[in-house]
């Protein structure tokens, strides 16, 4: 089966992260929260490095339990520093528990964050094909706002990245076995 170029055929947890999950909309908030987190931890790493780590990552922050992490204490946080499983960034860690905050907030706004997010293009996937594309005027759009409300490593290129994985945008390949042409 022909997949998109940047799929590592040698990593099994890429293939299946490519064909069952990648560019498939999700409305799920807890999912949504997830890939919110782990691209942002993505910031000027591989995205293999992250899929390689994400069930420890899952571990170490509750199973991506927004409610629990936004109350993260000092403690949580050296614990999380300490985690070799994990990216240990501090930046990121803090912005973790500030991002759900908001993600909260965003909810109690929008009944969920899924409405929030599908907001933004009524609903629909958006069909690019381009994958050198990084950064588009919806990505633009959302990251402006999100800086806004207070969210911290949600530039407009992690923002499409996101965009990306959970299938508001739909970037595989014309040659993949996954790209789906507009209005099919």
């Amino acid at each position: 089966m022909k997949r998109c170029s940047w799929c590592n055929l040698n990593n099994p947890q890429y293939i299946k992260y490519h064909d069952e999950e990648w560019g498939n909309p999700v409305k799920d908030d807890l999912k949504l929260f997830e890939f919110l987190i782990l691209e942002m931890f993505q910031a000027g790493l591989s995205w293999e490095i992250i899929l390689n780590k994400r069930e420890n990552f899952k571990r170490a922050f509750d199973n991506f339990n927004y409610c629990k992490i936004a109350y993260y204490d000092e403690n949580k946080i050296n614990e999380l520093m300490s985690n070799t499983g994990i990216i240990r960034n501090k930046l990121k860690i803090i912005a973790t528990i500030n991002n759900a905050k908001i993600f909260l907030k965003i909810q109690k706004e929008y009944k969920n964050f899924s409405n929030y997010i599908w907001k933004w293009t009524n609903n629909k996937t958006i069909y690019i094909s381009d994958n050198k594309i990084t950064k588009n005027n919806v990505s633009d759009y959302i990251s402006k706002d999100l800086k806004k409300r207070g969210m911290k490593f949600v530039g407009s290129t992690i923002i499409y990245s996101y965009l990306q994985a959970i299938g508001i945008i739909n970037s595989h390949e014309k040659e993949c076995a996954f790209y789906k042409i507009k209005g099919r």
